[in-house]
């Protein structure tokens, strides 16, 4: 995998060539480490091979703004894994140009005991922010995030929405060049979604190139031109995003079962 602070000029900010990625799972589930132990030692662990990339192309230019739709299970979280090198694919090139901010978990390294303070600034030596940087950065965050006093209180009281909008606040308080997004925009009141919407449409303005994967056909057609449809781990369109968005959604609604009436 390589990554490069180059000039993009013409070059893609996102070059993804052949990329293949396999999981090796237990064929049976085996519910503690030591029970793992105990079948490997015996010889007794039977692997699957699972295959959630099958050899994906993508190229993706500064600025474009791209949503990845799929079914449950279609590769679609793996392929963001891999953009955000936290995933080494098992075969294939990866080469990125640009400042990745990711969101791809809700809550993603945080943890639960400490406050929401105590988390910004783990949060951020995680993305490689210095502490001085993240005090002076610290005001804007939490007003950005709206948890006003709650913001001292520990993450494990927090609802699921809260542990959201303050992932979002610190992985979107610096101008991005490529900002990820895992359905992140579902999360939250309908206010908090407004906000989350307007600062993706400004750091657009600036020429940040965006991947959003959400399940919501108005959110990618509202802020994506391109749509990567993925399936099976492989790429079954890649194409402008009205078409791409009413094909998908014309063999999900043909593929549903039918209750018989009568």
């Amino acid at each position: 995998m390589r990554t490069t602070s180059e000039p993009a000029g013409e070059q893609p900010v996102i070059d993804l060539r052949g990329v293949t990625v396999h999981y090796r799972l237990p064929h049976e589930r085996v519910h503690t480490f030591k029970e793992f132990a105990i079948q490997w030692l015996r010889g007794r662990v039977v692997y699957e091979d699972l295959r959630a990339l099958a050899g994906v192309h993508l190229q993706v230019k500064r600025g474009d703004a791209i949503g990845l739709i799929g079914r449950n299970g279609a590769g679609k979280t793996t392929l963001m894994k891999v953009i955000a090198r936290v995933l080494r694919p098992s075969e294939g090139s990866v080469a990125i140009r640009g400042l990745v901010a990711p969101l791809l978990e809700l809550g993603a390294g945080f943890d639960t005991e400490l406050t929401g303070r105590e988390n910004v600034f783990l949060n951020g030596a995680i993305l490689g922010r210095s502490r001085k940087e993240m005090v002076q950065r610290f005001p804007g965050i939490v007003e950005f995030s709206g948890l006003g006093h709650f913001i001292d209180a520990p993450l494990r009281t927090y609802s699921t929405g809260m542990v959201a909008r303050l992932g979002f606040a610190i992985a979107t308080d610096v101008q991005p060049d490529i900002l990820l997004l895992d359905e992140v925009l579902s999360v939250g009141d309908l206010e908090f979604q407004q906000k989350c919407t307007q600062r993706i449409e400004e750091f657009l303005a600036g020429g940040a190139t965006l991947i959003l994967v959400s399940h919501s056909p108005e959110a990618i057609l509202q802020l994506c031109r391109r749509v990567v449809w993925l399936d099976a781990g492989q790429v079954v369109a890649d194409g402008p995003a009205a078409q791409v968005v009413e094909a998908f959604v014309s063999r999900s609604i043909a593929s549903e079962p039918r209750t018989a009436i009568g």
